[in-house]
């Protein structure tokens, strides 16, 4: 690859220089005629680290696998700055020159362990092998484009939302309408997620209909507890794992992120509470 293909070098003419840029110009800088596979790997060790980030993965992390694959292409030095919304990579080559690259983070994400698991066992890979870019890139689609089989979505919802309406207290009853709800959720978390503008409002939405849902059947079968059903499914939204992740990012010194992540999940949080609050509004203003 070319390196005038991963670069685009301009010269400002003299009559478009700024006051703070008058002056004889610098030299151009000069750039070896081909660039080294370090060089055309490093996009791809930045798609790495993205994926890894809107997995789950804590921003220290993704820092110290991004820098240990440059080093093992060759990179004299590794700059990684990472926070939840931005990754920004220099990489020093051994003659010297430094390269940097910066990517916004626009996706949300979502905490996905197993593939996290396979990209982490990649990257270990990728140090060890130095591999190609295009099989870098093969194989973190295929890291990627294996979901969550439905089956394991539904039976986990169920058994959650059914097994936490028990614990604080319901009756069987409760947990089996608990259970039906959390499959109304996990299809609303299969399916209309992807067409949500973000997660807060995904939250009150879906919080507000499952609460609207199961008030209605307590009305019409009185023998259930309307508010253990809700403790059941509501908990199968609740951001505990991105609380945990901000947590971590702030005790092992991460703290921008920590916070930006900890706002984040509480904004979460809250959509939930104000979609159940604004139900139980409505059904005391309908029956009183």
């Amino acid at each position: 690859m070319k390196v005038s293909k991963l670069y685009n070098w301009k010269r400002i003419p003299a009559s478009e220089q700024s006051p703070q840029q008058t002056g004889p110009l610098p030299p151009p800088l000069q750039l070896p005629k081909e660039a080294p596979l370090a060089l055309e790997v490093f996009p791809c060790l930045v798609d790495m680290g993205e994926a890894m980030l809107l997995c789950g993965a804590d921003v220290h992390f993704v820092e110290v696998e991004l820098a240990n694959m440059g080093r093992s292409y060759g990179a004299r030095k590794m700059n990684v700055f990472v926070i939840t919304t931005a990754i920004i990579a220099t990489m020093t080559l051994p003659d010297g020159y430094e390269h940097t690259l910066t990517r916004r983070i626009i996706n949300e994400g979502s905490i996905d362990f197993t593939k996290m698991e396979r990209l982490v066992e990649l990257c270990h890979e990728i140090s060890e092998t130095q591999m190609k870019p295009d099989e870098i890139r093969l194989r973190v689609r295929e890291c990627l484009k294996r979901p969550v089989p439905a089956w394991a979505l539904f039976a986990g919802g169920v058994l959650s939302a059914g097994g936490f309406a028990l614990f604080f207290g319901g009756t069987p009853l409760d947990a089996a309408v608990s259970a039906a709800f959390a499959v109304l959720l996990c299809l609303a978390i299969r399916y209309a997620r992807p067409w949500t503008p973000n997660t807060i409002i995904f939250n009150f939405v879906n919080s507000f209909l499952c609460g609207l849902g199961i008030l209605i059947v307590a009305q019409i079968f009185g023998n259930i507890s309307p508010d253990m059903v809700m403790i059941g499914d509501i908990m199968l939204l609740i951001p505990g794992l991105a609380m945990t992740n901000a947590t971590r990012d702030m005790l092992s010194g991460d703290t921008i992120s920590g916070i930006m992540r900890f706002v984040e999940s509480l904004l979460w949080a809250v959509a939930l509470a104000l979609g159940f609050m604004a139900a139980i509004s409505l059904s005391n203003m309908i029956w009183g």
